[in-house]
């Protein structure tokens, strides 16, 4: 594949390096010489001297011909118009890297739909959902990233009163903004399907809105589980995020951060997370704030050194599990010594979500989840394609095949039998392996 990367700094360079060992053709911007003479003389890429938002750099890059451009320069602003004008100049898919979260936020405008960029994606959120997730649903996929983050991904185990026993799915009566996307059992995840009967232990994902999956908990679960109590050192963006994802009854979360001001912006946004104003890298400040007693501590601050030194105190006061967000490649092999149960490198993050990119035609991205033949695939729906011919429950999709949401226009949903796809729509499937083929031909442009 024909892939531009607009800047070569640490996410940037390390991105180019991943392509190249992938083999596909790959063409680096930045507005350094001496980043370019460095990035020329390691790495077997193209690279321009020029700014990533002009217009004639990107046509000297080849943008027109582009499968994918990635812009990840160090400025929001830079990557929205790069990615916007790349779109516009014939890139076939573009990504955007950005900082600052009022880029995601939907409820204020919709910078994506905006300026016709494929994907934002934001390292801090990404990593804090990857920790979020494996708090909640330890050893699952993370799949909150799909459909731009607005629906509810929960992952719930079956306990043994659980009234649902033994019925198939599509007796259980579920609200229509619920599905039950998959099925672990076992340590292997299959697809959902109708006929299916839930036994105990099944480990099973939902997909809604939040309020609707709160409404149907009881009918796999009887009682309440345990509140967890989660420590997050460092309130910056990727503190935030996560303990945004985790402010719920499921979780009291702390957050412990060293600027009085960002205290401030914590206690203003998260209502409800208790925010403490303390130096996390102090032995002391952990004792005092009952650190020892956390069923999880959470290390995110800026730099490596200090969330190691916080996650080993936590660890030896009595923290139950420990994770970290650690930056630098060389530490991946050390952290596990010290006690981490689990380190998130933003960049190994970011790398996976480049990697499922890399498909052309209707698939925006594919993610294989659960350790066997299951996968999740966005697709866009395109003019005179197959799918858009009938309702779904019309449609003759692969019966190995769920369609979990509809993204139209600015409305993320779970469909209905009588939805019917329109061009310019995106869908996240879940798929088995022995569907895809068939599923992606009736998502083809002329498909008819």
């Amino acid at each position: 594949m024909n892939i531009v990367v607009l800047g070569a700094g640490t996410v940037g360079t390390s991105i180019a390096d991943l392509l190249c060992q992938h083999r596909h053709n790959v063409i680096v911007v930045d507005q350094d010489d001496e980043t370019i003479a460095d990035i020329n003389e390691r790495l077997d890429v193209r690279a321009i001297h020029g700014s990533a938002s002009q217009s004639s750099i990107l046509f000297q890059a080849g943008v027109a011909s582009a499968d994918l451009c990635l812009a990840v320069t160090g400025n929001d602003e830079v990557n929205l118009i790069a990615a916007s004008l790349a779109k516009a100049m014939g890139a076939a898919r573009t990504v955007a890297r950005v900082y600052a979260p009022v880029y995601n936020d939907l409820s204020t405008f919709d910078y994506q739909r905006h300026f016709h960029i494929d994907r934002l994606l934001s390292l801090e959120h990404l990593s804090a959902m990857e920790i979020a997730h494996n708090i909640r649903h330890p050893g699952s996929v993370t799949m909150e990233h799909f459909a731009r983050g607005e629906l509810e991904v929960d992952e719930i185990e079956v306990t043994e009163k659980a009234p649902t026993l033994g019925m198939p799915i599509k007796q259980l009566g579920l609200p229509p903004g619920v599905r039950i996307a998959s099925i672990t059992r076992k340590s292997r995840t299959s697809l959902a399907l109708a006929e299916d009967e839930l036994e105990v232990g099944d480990r099973i994902t939902l997909i809604g809105t939040g309020d609707d999956i709160d409404n149907v908990m009881e009918m796999f679960q009887k009682g309440s589980p345990a509140k967890l109590g989660v420590v997050i050192a460092g309130g910056g963006e990727t503190g935030y995020h996560l303990a945004q994802s985790l402010e719920s009854s499921r979780c009291g979360v702390v957050v412990l951060d060293a600027n009085m001001e960002r205290c401030n912006f914590l206690s203003e946004n998260l209502p409800g997370v208790t925010v403490v104003h303390t130096d996390a890298t102090q032995r002391a400040h952990l004792e005092e704030e009952r650190v020892g007693r956390a069923d999880v501590f959470v290390a995110c601050m800026a730099d490596d050194e200090d969330n190691i030194m916080a996650c080993v105190t936590a660890h030896e006061i009595g923290a139950k599990t420990i994770n970290a967000i650690v930056e630098r490649p060389d530490y991946a092999e050390v952290v596990g010594k010290l006690g981490i149960d689990r380190a998130v490198s933003p960049r190994e993050v970011m790398a996976r979500q480049v990697l499922s990119f890399l498909f052309r035609g209707p698939i925006i991205s594919r993610t294989a989840i659960g350790g066997g033949d299951l996968n999740v695939l966005e697709l866009a729906v395109r003019e005179d394609s197959a799918c858009t011919q009938h309702v779904l429950a019309n449609l003759k999709l692969p019966e190995k095949c769920l369609i979990a949401v509809i993204v139209h226009d600015d409305y993320v949903r779970v469909p209905g039998a009588d939805d019917r796809l329109q061009p310019g729509d995106t869908v996240v499937a879940l798929i088995d392996d022995s569907a895809i083929e068939d599923t992606v031909a009736m998502f083809e442009a002329g498909g008819t």
